[in-house]
């Protein structure tokens, strides 16, 4: 199929890889000529594992290219998507302006009967201002889909190539028909299941999956948090839980919250939908209130053990500052909220991450130190473990111990065995494990 892809961040570019990874011909449209030239040339604007490898072989192929020239591109596709930032406007409401834009000039060049799919996140009823947008410029038939996508940032590709799940929204069997085609070879191997919905039920669903996930992971935190303060361990309790197949494994881990481009945005806007169908929704909102705070628990912890001396002048080591590791994306990352507060209360911080450092430039500049794994540590008063990537998972223990002032160590994702941590004589404090049976902060 021909197919074009308007908008190259992070969903845009690795559904375009993806589709013409199976042989498709894509073309990955963006306004950003910089950007562009900078695809053209092989460089990536995000990091993801595998996604460069992918866009250089398919663009070698001649099976994807990348243009600012939206009009060729919808003149070249049969097939539509919409994948540009639907960013917070500020009260919690998605801005749809671009998606918006994007639907109008899709209209304006259309020469003849085409599919567009809105990729973005976007809120229930959005369907509906994009036919509208298309249908002010357009002189065609047309049809509009919900087709969300479910990417975790790290494991986008394998997402994409091997979903669990496909959504198509749409109300027209036409429409409904070409979609299944172009997902056919994706779920093949997997035999993962097409679900066709109607247009708005695809766009709520995208929202319920996101919030629920977060919900598991604010009433994991609730649970780590009452385990301290009861002597429990709450590693102990997630096992007990995990066990329950109504239940699940999943998203059970405690640590220091969630971050990132989707839960986040995804939860205030579905607070919003429900405070503009006049529904009190007090579980969704209390979500992300026990998000922000449990940010702030690792600070907390410092605070605490830090309290007769103060934290002024005291040089905090940092490892992992990305939201979670495989990506560089440092949108709400719990990192930022812990890091502002060390710099608040006076302290130094020397931080390091595998790949987000300079993504994390941009928000902190050079009110921090950016350093190696292990030159972080030199003569830090504690090191803070915020992001687990796999490059923290087995390090050098000792080596932490030479290089550190004083032995103490915060683990925000619970990373690691507090009894191996006693054995190298830490002083260890984790999320839920901070009893006296748990061995942490002993």
């Amino acid at each position: 199929m021909k197919i074009g892809v308007v908008g190259t961040g992070y969903v845009g570019l690795v559904a375009g890889a993806c589709f013409a990874e199976y042989g498709n011909q894509v073309s990955c449209v963006d306004i950003d000529q910089s950007k562009i030239d900078g695809l053209i040339r092989g460089e990536m604007p995000i990091y993801e594992p595998g996604l460069e490898e992918l866009c250089l072989r398919n663009s070698r192929a001649g099976r994807l290219q990348f243009t600012t020239n939206l009009q060729l591109a919808v003149e070249q596709s049969e097939i539509l998507f919409i994948a540009v930032g639907t960013p917070d406007g500020g009260d919690g409401h998605p801005d749809l302006k671009g998606v918006l834009a994007v639907a109008e000039a899709i209209g304006a060049a259309m020469p003849s009967y085409r599919i567009i799919v809105n990729k973005s996140t976007v809120p229930v009823g959005a369907a509906d201002r994009v036919r509208e947008a298309v249908a002010r410029r357009a002189s065609c038939e047309f049809d509009v889909v919900s087709n969300p996508e479910f990417l975790r940032e790290g494991r986008a590709l394998d997402d994409f190539m091997k979903p669990e799940r496909v959504v198509i929204g749409a109300d027209s069997a036409r429409a409904s028909a070409r979609m299944r085609e172009l997902y056919a070879p994706f779920v093949k191997e997997t035999d993962a299941p097409i679900l066709e919905l109607g247009v708005r039920s695809a766009e709520l669903a995208k929202y319920a999956c996101n919030t629920f996930l977060a919900l598991k992971i604010s009433f994991a935190n609730e649970m780590a948090n009452l385990s301290d303060l009861m002597g429990a361990n709450y590693e102990e309790v997630r096992h007990v839980l995990g066990s329950d197949s109504r239940i699940g494994r999943q998203f059970l881990y405690a640590g220091i919250g969630y971050g990132g481009s989707c839960f986040p945005k995804d939860v205030r806007a579905l607070v919003q939908l429900s405070r503009n169908s006049n529904y009190a929704s007090p579980l969704i909102e209390s979500i992300e209130t026990v998000n922000e705070r449990q940010k702030l628990r690792i600070f907390e912890l410092v605070q605490t053990h830090f309290a007769e001396a103060g934290l002024a002048g005291k040089t905090f080591a940092i490892w992992g500052l990305a939201f979670k590791p495989g990506t560089d994306d440092m949108r709400d990352a719990p990192s930022i909220q812990v890091i502002r507060s060390l710099l608040a209360a006076g302290a130094r911080v020397r931080a390091n991450d595998p790949a987000a450092q300079a993504t994390a430039r941009a928000v902190f500049g050079d009110s921090i130190q950016y350093c190696e794994m292990y030159e972080s540590l030199s003569g830090a008063d504690a090191l803070l473990l915020l992001t687990e990537w796999p490059d923290y998972k087995e390090p050098d223990f000792e080596r932490i111990l030479k290089e550190l002032k004083t032995p103490v160590l915060f683990d925000g994702r619970n990373m690691y065995d507090p009894l191996l941590l006693e054995r190298y004589g830490f002083r260890r404090f984790g999320i839920g494990l901070n009893s006296a049976r748990g061995g942490a902060g002993q």
